[in-house]
């Protein structure tokens, strides 16, 4: 269980680093549209993604697996038969939730939309997921990951594609409960963005730690700004805390900075970094090279090497021969929103009668990349959240998938239905975030 008063939150290095911090927002994208024309199109889905700055490579691998989940609905692999015809347009939010929610705006009364889908921040979903909520439009979400989206603030109208915090979290406690024999630890600490994913992703491990009995001291908590550039105060308050463990759910370029800073003043000697939901993504192990730092734990939300099923190989070489490079976890998240948008109006007729489409896709079943070999992905009728299997490792040499070096290895894979979240949780968090009386 967690100790009592061993959690300081130390933000005042959170606003000290922030003060710091000047990221600087470039021109926005223009507008991508793919699939049918506007007169053959049976439903126009609108998805938001960042098309530049730091997290530009998601919104590019989203756009990708979007082309190919197209192409896949149009052969017939995913209904059947060819169809139905969808229209996506795509636009970049800057990863700001008022640019992502004018957008949402515009694609519903401008495109017509009948389906909103994608976004990477959570802050931008749950701006997003607010404007469906109202207007009554159903939202596919396809890479933003924070539990409360599904949880405290489910709504009919919310569905979520790609693994949550809670599922990731909930596979990091199993593996860290796992290595324990073999590898002693007690002191932890946090260092996540301070934002909403990076909140919820800290309650979610707890909890999760917290339900499977395990002992356990929080020695801080760290609240770097969401594209902080420098990581050099935080890494100082780490080495002198000394914790057996950090756990962080930095993503992206905010994960490949502290490790190119952590690295530079050897902390990996001193402590394992574990990142349960985003530090496996293929761009993070292109970026570490053929000697990444040691004691690393690693998972993300889809791998190019697990599971080795047909459906993942093909999965991962279409994206190659489409593209010239292997896919992030986006390009899946994406490719899973559009497929289960196809086969949801597919099933209904038309994508006009909105409770149908819902019916249809609580607990729909779907066969996606990342599922183990027997195993079909399951969309919760009860949260909306998809359930996945899930594979935390370490990561070790590999040349398949250049330019990576390294990929995830000495694997550790737990089942979708032990990562769902218990009834009881659910049921008490959703009663705590009602207004009260």
């Amino acid at each position: 269980m967690r100790t009592p008063g061993l959690r300081p939150a130390l933000r005042g290095i959170a606003v000290a680093a922030g003060i710091l911090a000047s990221t600087s927002l470039a021109a926005r994208a223009e507008r991508i549209v793919l699939g049918a024309a506007p007169e053959a199109a049976e439903v126009v889905v609108g998805c938001i993604y960042p098309m530049t700055g730091r997290a530009a490579i998601y919104g590019e691998d989203s756009v990708e697996g979007i082309r190919l989940a197209l192409r896949d609905i149009a052969s017939g692999k995913v209904t059947g038969t060819p169809g139905p015809r969808l229209r996506v347009v795509v636009d970049d939010d800057l990863s700001k939730a008022s640019y992502g929610l004018r957008l949402a705006e515009d694609f519903i009364d401008k495109d017509h939309a009948r389906v909103l889908c994608g976004m990477v921040s959570s802050g931008v979903a749950q701006a997003v997921s607010d404007l469906a909520r109202r207007r009554s439009i159903i939202l596919i979400g396809t890479d933003h990951a924070s539990s409360r989206l599904t949880i405290e603030a489910g709504h009919p109208h919310y569905f979520r594609l790609s693994n949550d915090s809670w599922t990731s979290n909930a596979a990091g406690a199993r593996y860290l409960r796992d290595i324990r024999a073999s590898q002693p630890w007690q002191r932890i600490a946090i260092l996540n963005p301070d934002y909403e994913y990076g909140h919820v992703s800290r309650d979610d491990l707890l909890t999760a730690m917290d339900g499977l009995g395990m002992k356990y001291e929080v020695v801080a908590e760290l609240w770097p700004k969401l594209y902080e550039p420098d990581y050099s105060t935080y890494i100082q308050a780490l080495k002198e805390l000394k914790p057996d463990i950090v756990v962080t759910a930095l993503w992206g370029g905010d994960f490949l900075a502290f490790l190119k800073q952590a690295a530079a003043v050897d902390l990996f000697s001193q402590m394992r970094v574990a990142n349960f939901d985003t530090g496996a993504n293929y761009d993070v192990l292109v970026q570490l090279g053929a000697s990444p730092p040691p004691g690393l734990i690693l998972s993300a939300r889809h791998h190019n090497n697990w599971p080795d099923t047909p459906g993942n190989r093909r999965f991962v070489d279409d994206f190659h021969a489409m593209t010239g490079r292997y896919p992030t976890y986006a390009a899946e998240g994406a490719y899973s929103g559009i497929v289960a948008i196809a086969k949801a109006v597919a099933e209904v007729g038309n994508a006009t009668d909105d409770k149908a489409l819902i019916a249809v896709l609580e607990g729909m079943r779907l066969s996606l990349p990342e599922d183990p070999q027997g195993f079909a992905s399951i969309i919760d009728p009860v949260t909306h959240q998809i359930m996945q299997a899930q594979a935390v490792g370490t990561p070790v040499a590999n040349d398949r998938f250049p330019p990576a070096k390294a990929m995830l290895g000495n694997i550790r894979a737990y089942d979708a239905e032990d990562l769902r979240p218990p009834p009881d949780l659910v049921r008490a968090r959703r009663a705590a975030a009602q207004p009260t009386q």
